[in-house]
Protein backbone atom coordinates (compact mmCIF):
# COMPACT_ATOMS: atom_id res chain seq x y z
CA UNK A 1 0.00 0.00 0.00
CA UNK A 2 1.28 3.13 -1.16
CA UNK A 3 1.65 6.07 1.39
CA UNK A 4 -0.38 9.32 0.33
CA UNK A 5 2.23 12.07 0.24
CA UNK A 6 3.11 15.04 3.13
CA UNK A 7 2.13 18.33 1.49
CA UNK A 8 3.74 22.15 1.69
CA UNK A 9 0.98 24.88 0.79
CA UNK A 10 2.42 27.33 -0.75
CA UNK A 11 0.53 31.10 -0.35
CA UNK A 12 1.21 32.90 -3.25
CA UNK A 13 1.96 30.96 -6.88
CA UNK A 14 4.25 34.04 -8.39
CA UNK A 15 6.97 33.88 -10.32
CA UNK A 16 9.71 33.33 -7.75
CA UNK A 17 7.82 30.40 -6.14
CA UNK A 18 7.95 28.47 -9.32
CA UNK A 19 11.68 29.57 -10.19
CA UNK A 20 12.53 28.76 -6.57
CA UNK A 21 10.70 26.29 -4.24
CA UNK A 22 9.24 24.27 -6.91
CA UNK A 23 12.27 23.82 -8.95
CA UNK A 24 14.02 22.25 -5.28
CA UNK A 25 11.17 19.96 -4.75
CA UNK A 26 10.84 19.04 -8.33
CA UNK A 27 14.43 18.35 -8.27
CA UNK A 28 13.52 16.23 -5.36
CA UNK A 29 10.75 14.12 -7.16
CA UNK A 30 13.23 13.59 -10.56
CA UNK A 31 15.83 11.57 -8.50
CA UNK A 32 13.08 9.40 -7.05
CA UNK A 33 12.09 11.00 -3.51
CA UNK A 34 8.10 11.48 -4.21
CA UNK A 35 7.04 11.99 -0.20
CA UNK A 36 6.20 15.28 -0.97
CA UNK A 37 3.92 17.65 -3.41
CA UNK A 38 2.85 21.12 -3.16
CA UNK A 39 -0.62 22.92 -3.50
CA UNK A 40 -1.09 26.84 -3.82
CA UNK A 41 -2.91 29.29 -4.06
CA UNK A 42 -3.10 33.22 -3.39
CA UNK A 43 -4.38 34.96 -1.32
CA UNK A 44 -5.37 37.97 -4.08
CA UNK A 45 -7.76 38.15 -7.08
CA UNK A 46 -4.72 38.39 -9.10
CA UNK A 47 -2.74 36.66 -11.76
CA UNK A 48 -5.83 34.94 -13.36
CA UNK A 49 -4.73 34.38 -16.40
CA UNK A 50 -1.19 32.62 -15.03
CA UNK A 51 -3.58 30.72 -12.57
CA UNK A 52 -6.11 30.02 -15.05
CA UNK A 53 -3.29 28.56 -16.90
CA UNK A 54 -1.95 26.59 -14.29
CA UNK A 55 -5.20 25.04 -13.63
CA UNK A 56 -5.95 24.46 -17.09
CA UNK A 57 -2.19 22.51 -17.33
CA UNK A 58 -2.51 20.32 -13.71
CA UNK A 59 -0.22 22.85 -12.06
CA UNK A 60 2.66 21.86 -14.44
CA UNK A 61 4.48 24.60 -15.90
CA UNK A 62 7.65 25.10 -18.17
CA UNK A 63 10.86 27.28 -16.78
CA UNK A 64 12.82 28.91 -19.27
CA UNK A 65 16.74 29.29 -17.19
CA UNK A 66 19.58 31.43 -18.99
CA UNK A 67 22.67 32.04 -17.99
CA UNK A 68 25.37 34.82 -18.76
CA UNK A 69 26.46 33.46 -21.77
CA UNK A 70 23.53 32.93 -22.75
CA UNK A 71 23.00 29.25 -22.59
CA UNK A 72 18.88 28.37 -22.25
CA UNK A 73 17.82 25.35 -20.94
CA UNK A 74 13.63 24.37 -20.30
CA UNK A 75 12.04 22.22 -17.62
CA UNK A 76 9.30 20.83 -16.92
CA UNK A 77 8.17 21.90 -13.77
CA UNK A 78 4.92 19.51 -12.29
CA UNK A 79 5.81 19.66 -8.00
CA UNK A 80 2.55 21.45 -8.11
CA UNK A 81 -0.13 19.02 -7.52
CA UNK A 82 -2.94 21.08 -6.89
CA UNK A 83 -4.07 24.94 -7.92
CA UNK A 84 -6.39 25.88 -5.27
CA UNK A 85 -8.76 28.42 -7.04
CA UNK A 86 -9.57 32.27 -5.23
CA UNK A 87 -12.07 33.61 -3.46
CA UNK A 88 -12.35 36.35 -0.73
CA UNK A 89 -12.52 33.90 2.37
CA UNK A 90 -10.31 31.13 1.01
CA UNK A 91 -11.76 28.55 1.81
CA UNK A 92 -9.68 26.26 -0.53
CA UNK A 93 -6.48 27.55 1.33
CA UNK A 94 -7.81 27.13 5.16
CA UNK A 95 -9.24 23.55 3.47
CA UNK A 96 -6.00 22.58 2.68
CA UNK A 97 -4.16 23.96 5.68
CA UNK A 98 -6.30 22.30 7.85
CA UNK A 99 -5.63 18.53 6.47
CA UNK A 100 -2.90 16.74 8.41
CA UNK A 101 -0.72 16.01 5.60
CA UNK A 102 -0.24 19.67 4.95
CA UNK A 103 2.82 19.70 7.26
CA UNK A 104 4.47 22.88 6.39
CA UNK A 105 3.09 26.14 5.23
CA UNK A 106 4.90 27.97 2.68
CA UNK A 107 4.57 31.87 1.61
CA UNK A 108 5.63 34.44 -0.71
CA UNK A 109 3.93 37.69 -0.32
CA UNK A 110 6.92 40.28 -0.90
CA UNK A 111 8.85 42.08 1.77
CA UNK A 112 6.16 44.81 1.47
CA UNK A 113 3.63 42.20 2.83
CA UNK A 114 4.49 42.06 6.31
CA UNK A 115 4.17 45.32 7.81
CA UNK A 116 6.45 45.73 10.14
CA UNK A 117 8.08 48.27 11.68
CA UNK A 118 11.12 49.16 13.23
CA UNK A 119 10.30 47.33 16.57
CA UNK A 120 8.85 44.21 14.61
CA UNK A 121 5.33 45.21 15.68
CA UNK A 122 2.52 45.85 13.08
CA UNK A 123 2.32 49.19 11.58
CA UNK A 124 -1.64 49.35 11.58
CA UNK A 125 -1.92 52.27 9.63
CA UNK A 126 -2.18 50.29 6.27
CA UNK A 127 -5.67 50.03 5.38
CA UNK A 128 -5.88 46.38 3.95
CA UNK A 129 -4.11 45.05 7.68
CA UNK A 130 -6.20 47.09 9.97
CA UNK A 131 -9.43 45.30 7.70
CA UNK A 132 -7.64 41.75 8.46
CA UNK A 133 -7.59 43.23 11.88
CA UNK A 134 -11.11 43.81 12.17
CA UNK A 135 -12.33 40.59 10.78
CA UNK A 136 -14.07 42.12 7.70
CA UNK A 137 -11.39 40.63 5.31
CA UNK A 138 -8.73 37.58 4.78
CA UNK A 139 -6.11 39.44 1.95
CA UNK A 140 -3.06 39.84 4.28
CA UNK A 141 -0.47 36.66 4.86
CA UNK A 142 -1.70 37.51 9.00
CA UNK A 143 -5.70 37.29 8.22
CA UNK A 144 -5.18 33.92 5.52
CA UNK A 145 -2.64 32.25 8.36
CA UNK A 146 -4.97 33.00 11.33
CA UNK A 147 -8.10 31.58 9.24
CA UNK A 148 -6.01 28.45 8.21
CA UNK A 149 -4.45 28.11 11.31
CA UNK A 150 -7.49 28.12 13.44
CA UNK A 151 -9.11 25.29 11.64
CA UNK A 152 -5.67 23.56 11.75
CA UNK A 153 -6.50 23.75 15.60
CA UNK A 154 -10.62 22.74 15.25
CA UNK A 155 -9.62 19.76 13.48
CA UNK A 156 -6.62 18.70 15.56
CA UNK A 157 -4.41 18.12 12.43
CA UNK A 158 -0.81 18.31 14.51
CA UNK A 159 2.18 20.36 14.28
CA UNK A 160 3.19 22.73 11.21
CA UNK A 161 6.32 24.52 9.50
CA UNK A 162 5.22 28.54 8.87
CA UNK A 163 8.44 28.54 6.19
CA UNK A 164 8.98 32.86 4.99
CA UNK A 165 10.25 32.68 1.16
CA UNK A 166 10.82 36.25 1.31
CA UNK A 167 13.80 38.68 1.14
CA UNK A 168 13.51 39.92 4.61
CA UNK A 169 15.98 40.04 6.76
CA UNK A 170 15.46 37.27 9.55
CA UNK A 171 12.53 36.45 7.84
CA UNK A 172 11.18 33.94 10.16
CA UNK A 173 11.43 35.38 12.92
CA UNK A 174 9.96 38.98 12.26
CA UNK A 175 7.12 36.97 11.00
CA UNK A 176 6.42 35.14 13.67
CA UNK A 177 6.89 38.27 15.70
CA UNK A 178 3.90 39.83 13.49
CA UNK A 179 2.02 37.15 13.22
CA UNK A 180 1.80 36.79 17.02
CA UNK A 181 1.33 40.81 17.09
CA UNK A 182 -1.17 40.07 14.76
CA UNK A 183 -3.51 38.02 17.31
CA UNK A 184 -3.12 39.57 19.69
CA UNK A 185 -4.29 42.37 18.85
CA UNK A 186 -7.26 40.71 17.63
CA UNK A 187 -7.36 39.07 21.39
CA UNK A 188 -7.37 35.78 19.93
CA UNK A 189 -5.66 34.15 22.73
CA UNK A 190 -6.31 30.73 22.34
CA UNK A 191 -5.14 30.35 18.37
CA UNK A 192 -2.02 32.73 19.52
CA UNK A 193 -1.20 30.15 22.30
CA UNK A 194 -1.35 27.18 19.81
CA UNK A 195 0.70 29.01 17.01
CA UNK A 196 3.30 29.20 20.27
CA UNK A 197 3.05 25.46 20.96
CA UNK A 198 2.54 24.04 17.42
CA UNK A 199 4.73 26.08 14.58
CA UNK A 200 8.18 27.06 14.03
CA UNK A 201 9.28 29.73 11.72
CA UNK A 202 12.51 28.94 10.49
CA UNK A 203 14.23 32.03 8.61
CA UNK A 204 15.30 31.15 5.24
CA UNK A 205 17.60 33.14 2.30
CA UNK A 206 16.30 32.84 -1.25
CA UNK A 207 18.07 33.68 -4.43
CA UNK A 208 17.08 33.78 -8.28
CA UNK A 209 16.80 36.65 -10.32
CA UNK A 210 13.25 35.79 -12.27
CA UNK A 211 12.06 38.22 -14.39
CA UNK A 212 8.09 39.14 -15.00
CA UNK A 213 7.57 36.73 -18.47
CA UNK A 214 6.87 38.19 -21.46
CA UNK A 215 5.27 37.17 -23.99
CA UNK A 216 8.33 36.15 -26.26
CA UNK A 217 8.90 33.72 -23.25
CA UNK A 218 6.00 31.40 -24.16
CA UNK A 219 7.34 31.65 -27.55
CA UNK A 220 10.57 30.81 -27.24
CA UNK A 221 9.28 27.56 -24.63
CA UNK A 222 6.68 26.72 -27.59
CA UNK A 223 9.73 26.42 -30.40
CA UNK A 224 12.01 24.88 -27.69
CA UNK A 225 9.28 22.13 -26.20
CA UNK A 226 6.50 22.21 -28.96
CA UNK A 227 4.74 22.78 -26.01
CA UNK A 228 2.05 26.04 -25.75
CA UNK A 229 2.05 26.82 -22.22
CA UNK A 230 -0.32 29.55 -20.41
CA UNK A 231 2.29 29.66 -17.38
CA UNK A 232 6.06 29.49 -18.79
CA UNK A 233 8.46 31.71 -17.22
CA UNK A 234 11.73 32.62 -17.13
CA UNK A 235 14.83 33.05 -14.32
CA UNK A 236 18.68 33.18 -14.16
CA UNK A 237 20.75 29.83 -14.45
CA UNK A 238 21.80 30.30 -10.53
CA UNK A 239 19.76 29.32 -7.73
CA UNK A 240 20.35 29.36 -4.07
CA UNK A 241 18.13 28.39 -0.84
CA UNK A 242 19.74 28.34 2.83
CA UNK A 243 17.27 27.14 4.90
CA UNK A 244 17.42 27.22 9.09
CA UNK A 245 16.47 23.24 9.93
CA UNK A 246 13.89 24.05 12.45
CA UNK A 247 10.48 21.80 11.46
CA UNK A 248 8.16 20.95 13.22
CA UNK A 249 6.92 18.12 11.62
CA UNK A 250 9.20 16.96 9.09
CA UNK A 251 10.97 18.92 5.27
CA UNK A 252 11.66 17.30 2.22
CA UNK A 253 15.22 16.49 2.04
CA UNK A 254 16.40 19.72 0.35
CA UNK A 255 19.93 19.31 0.81
CA UNK A 256 19.92 16.54 -1.35
CA UNK A 257 19.50 18.92 -4.16
CA UNK A 258 21.32 21.86 -3.72
CA UNK A 259 19.45 23.47 -0.63
CA UNK A 260 22.12 24.89 2.48
CA UNK A 261 20.02 23.23 5.63
CA UNK A 262 22.09 25.64 8.55
CA UNK A 263 22.10 26.64 11.63
CA UNK A 264 21.58 30.22 11.49
CA UNK A 265 21.15 31.72 7.96
CA UNK A 266 22.15 34.98 9.61
CA UNK A 267 25.51 35.73 7.76
CA UNK A 268 24.51 34.52 4.13
CA UNK A 269 21.28 36.61 4.50
CA UNK A 270 23.16 39.83 5.54
CA UNK A 271 25.49 39.47 2.80
CA UNK A 272 22.80 38.72 0.53
CA UNK A 273 20.20 41.50 1.21
CA UNK A 274 22.90 44.39 1.88
CA UNK A 275 24.86 43.56 -1.18
CA UNK A 276 22.53 41.79 -4.05
CA UNK A 277 19.42 43.26 -2.99
CA UNK A 278 20.51 46.87 -2.35
CA UNK A 279 22.70 46.92 -5.16
CA UNK A 280 19.96 45.81 -7.46
CA UNK A 281 17.61 48.58 -6.53
CA UNK A 282 20.52 51.14 -7.38
CA UNK A 283 21.19 50.12 -10.20
CA UNK A 284 17.12 50.25 -11.17
CA UNK A 285 16.61 53.82 -9.62
CA UNK A 286 19.64 55.41 -11.59
CA UNK A 287 19.10 53.32 -14.72
CA UNK A 288 15.87 54.77 -14.67
CA UNK A 289 16.94 58.43 -14.32
CA UNK A 290 19.15 57.86 -16.79
CA UNK A 291 16.78 56.46 -19.36
CA UNK A 292 17.12 53.06 -19.58
CA UNK A 293 15.11 49.72 -19.74
CA UNK A 294 16.67 46.72 -18.13
CA UNK A 295 19.02 45.92 -15.57
CA UNK A 296 21.82 44.53 -18.21
CA UNK A 297 21.94 48.33 -19.48
CA UNK A 298 22.59 49.79 -16.00
CA UNK A 299 25.79 47.58 -15.42
CA UNK A 300 26.75 48.52 -18.71
CA UNK A 301 27.12 51.85 -17.55
CA UNK A 302 31.03 52.57 -15.99
CA UNK A 303 29.04 55.23 -13.62
CA UNK A 304 26.29 53.82 -12.61
CA UNK A 305 28.42 50.79 -12.22
CA UNK A 306 31.17 52.44 -10.17
CA UNK A 307 28.71 53.69 -7.29
CA UNK A 308 27.41 50.77 -7.01
CA UNK A 309 30.48 49.34 -6.69
CA UNK A 310 31.81 52.02 -4.10
CA UNK A 311 28.76 51.41 -2.20
CA UNK A 312 29.53 47.28 -1.63
CA UNK A 313 33.27 48.09 -1.33
CA UNK A 314 33.62 51.16 0.75
CA UNK A 315 30.53 50.73 3.26
CA UNK A 316 29.07 46.75 3.17
CA UNK A 317 32.32 44.43 3.17
CA UNK A 318 33.78 46.88 6.09
CA UNK A 319 30.42 46.61 7.52
CA UNK A 320 29.87 43.34 7.60
CA UNK A 321 33.67 42.04 8.25
CA UNK A 322 33.79 44.35 11.46
CA UNK A 323 30.72 42.60 12.68
CA UNK A 324 32.15 39.01 12.06
CA UNK A 325 35.53 37.89 11.05
CA UNK A 326 36.40 35.95 9.71
CA UNK A 327 33.22 36.05 7.57
CA UNK A 328 32.15 32.92 6.07
CA UNK A 329 31.10 34.38 2.80
CA UNK A 330 33.95 35.88 0.49
CA UNK A 331 32.14 39.12 0.21
CA UNK A 332 34.15 40.55 -2.59
CA UNK A 333 34.14 37.28 -4.79
CA UNK A 334 30.35 37.18 -4.02
CA UNK A 335 29.87 41.16 -4.91
CA UNK A 336 31.77 40.12 -8.51
CA UNK A 337 29.12 37.05 -8.81
CA UNK A 338 26.25 39.38 -8.18
CA UNK A 339 27.40 41.75 -11.09
CA UNK A 340 27.99 39.38 -13.11
CA UNK A 341 24.56 37.87 -13.01
CA UNK A 342 22.95 41.26 -13.17
CA UNK A 343 24.75 42.17 -16.08
CA UNK A 344 23.10 38.97 -17.99
CA UNK A 345 21.92 40.80 -20.80
CA UNK A 346 19.86 38.07 -22.00
CA UNK A 347 17.19 38.05 -18.33
CA UNK A 348 15.92 41.49 -19.68
CA UNK A 349 14.58 42.23 -16.23
CA UNK A 350 13.48 45.64 -16.24
CA UNK A 351 14.16 48.84 -13.81
CA UNK A 352 10.25 49.06 -13.52
CA UNK A 353 10.21 45.52 -11.78
CA UNK A 354 13.51 46.32 -9.57
CA UNK A 355 12.54 49.26 -8.86
CA UNK A 356 9.25 48.61 -6.85
CA UNK A 357 8.81 48.79 -3.12
CA UNK A 358 11.23 51.61 -2.31
CA UNK A 359 9.85 52.57 1.10
CA UNK A 360 10.47 48.60 2.60
CA UNK A 361 14.07 48.97 0.92
CA UNK A 362 15.12 51.72 2.72
CA UNK A 363 14.67 50.66 6.25
CA UNK A 364 15.20 46.59 5.30
CA UNK A 365 17.79 47.11 2.78
CA UNK A 366 20.13 50.37 3.57
CA UNK A 367 19.90 51.36 7.16
CA UNK A 368 21.34 48.87 8.70
CA UNK A 369 24.82 49.53 7.03
CA UNK A 370 23.90 53.06 8.05
CA UNK A 371 23.58 51.90 11.42
CA UNK A 372 26.68 49.86 11.54
CA UNK A 373 28.80 52.57 9.96
CA UNK A 374 27.59 54.95 12.03
CA UNK A 375 28.65 53.07 15.55
CA UNK A 376 31.57 52.18 13.79
CA UNK A 377 32.44 55.91 13.32
CA UNK A 378 32.94 54.91 9.95
CA UNK A 379 32.23 57.15 6.88
CA UNK A 380 28.54 56.38 4.89
CA UNK A 381 28.84 58.58 2.06
CA UNK A 382 28.67 55.22 -0.17
CA UNK A 383 25.53 54.24 0.98
CA UNK A 384 24.16 57.90 1.19
CA UNK A 385 24.70 57.64 -2.73
CA UNK A 386 22.42 54.98 -3.40
CA UNK A 387 20.08 56.30 -0.80
CA UNK A 388 20.02 59.82 -2.43
CA UNK A 389 19.25 57.75 -6.26
CA UNK A 390 15.73 56.65 -4.94
CA UNK A 391 15.36 60.29 -3.15
CA UNK A 392 15.71 61.55 -7.09
CA UNK A 393 14.24 58.60 -8.04
CA UNK A 394 10.98 59.19 -5.93
CA UNK A 395 11.27 63.19 -6.86
CA UNK A 396 10.60 61.89 -10.19
CA UNK A 397 7.63 60.03 -9.62
CA UNK A 398 6.21 63.04 -7.46
CA UNK A 399 6.34 65.00 -10.39
CA UNK A 400 4.79 62.15 -12.70
CA UNK A 401 8.26 62.30 -14.96
CA UNK A 402 8.86 58.07 -14.38
CA UNK A 403 8.34 56.29 -17.50
CA UNK A 404 6.37 53.58 -15.73
CA UNK A 405 4.07 53.38 -13.31
CA UNK A 406 5.90 52.75 -9.97
CA UNK A 407 4.43 50.48 -7.21
CA UNK A 408 5.34 50.33 -3.57
CA UNK A 409 2.85 48.47 -1.34
CA UNK A 410 4.53 50.55 1.68
CA UNK A 411 4.61 53.58 0.73
CA UNK A 412 1.96 56.34 1.37
CA UNK A 413 1.36 58.13 -1.55
CA UNK A 414 0.13 61.30 0.29
CA UNK A 415 3.27 61.17 2.52
CA UNK A 416 5.31 60.90 -0.12
CA UNK A 417 4.23 63.58 -2.63
CA UNK A 418 4.15 65.64 1.19
CA UNK A 419 7.99 65.09 1.21
CA UNK A 420 8.35 67.45 -2.34
CA UNK A 421 5.77 70.15 -0.85
CA UNK A 422 8.12 71.10 2.14
CA UNK A 423 9.92 73.87 2.46
CA UNK A 424 13.50 71.31 2.97
CA UNK A 425 11.88 68.18 0.79
CA UNK A 426 15.19 66.43 1.83
CA UNK A 427 14.94 67.06 5.56
CA UNK A 428 11.59 65.51 5.83
CA UNK A 429 12.50 62.74 3.76
CA UNK A 430 14.99 62.40 6.34
CA UNK A 431 13.38 62.61 9.45
CA UNK A 432 10.88 60.21 8.42
CA UNK A 433 10.52 57.63 11.10
CA UNK A 434 8.83 54.69 9.09
CA UNK A 435 11.98 54.41 6.87
CA UNK A 436 14.40 55.65 9.13
CA UNK A 437 13.48 54.49 12.83
CA UNK A 438 15.88 55.45 15.53
CA UNK A 439 18.22 57.36 12.87
CA UNK A 440 15.68 59.61 11.63
CA UNK A 441 16.78 63.01 11.83
CA UNK A 442 20.34 62.27 12.86
CA UNK A 443 22.40 65.09 11.79
CA UNK A 444 25.17 62.95 10.40
CA UNK A 445 22.69 60.92 8.26
CA UNK A 446 21.27 64.16 6.76
CA UNK A 447 24.66 66.03 5.92
CA UNK A 448 25.22 63.07 4.50
CA UNK A 449 22.66 62.37 2.25
CA UNK A 450 22.75 66.58 1.45
CA UNK A 451 26.11 66.11 -0.13
CA UNK A 452 24.96 62.24 -1.96
CA UNK A 453 21.98 64.32 -3.13
CA UNK A 454 24.12 67.26 -4.40
CA UNK A 455 26.52 64.65 -6.56
CA UNK A 456 23.57 62.31 -7.60
CA UNK A 457 21.64 65.69 -9.20
CA UNK A 458 25.33 66.17 -10.50
CA UNK A 459 25.84 62.39 -11.89
CA UNK A 460 22.05 62.56 -13.68
CA UNK A 461 22.22 66.02 -15.26
CA UNK A 462 25.58 65.55 -16.74
CA UNK A 463 24.30 61.67 -18.05
CA UNK A 464 20.74 62.96 -19.22
CA UNK A 465 20.02 64.70 -22.82
CA UNK A 466 17.70 67.85 -22.23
Amino acid sequence: MSTAPSVILHLGLGSFHRAHQAVYLQRLMDAGHAGWILKGGNLRDDMADTIAALQAQDGAYTLETVSPAGERRYERIHAIREVIPYDPWLTGLVSAGADPATRIISFTVTEAGYYLDEHDQLDTRYPDLASDLSGATCTTIYGALAAILEARRLHDAGPVTLLNCDNLRHNGSRFRAGFIDFLSRRGDDTLCAWVQAHTTCPSSMVDRITPRPSPDVAERVRAATGLTDGAALMGESFIQWVIEDNFANGRPAWELVGAELVSSVLPHEEAKIRILNASHSGFAWAGTMLGSQFIHEDLAHPEIRRLVHDYVTLDVIPSLVTRQNPYPVDLAAYRDVVFERFGNPYLRDTNQRVAADGFAKIPGFLVPTFRDRLEQGAPIASTAVLTALFFEFLGRWHRGELPFDYQDQSMDPAKAHAFFAADDPLGAFVRDPVLWGPLAGDPRLEAALRQAHERVRAFVGSNVSV
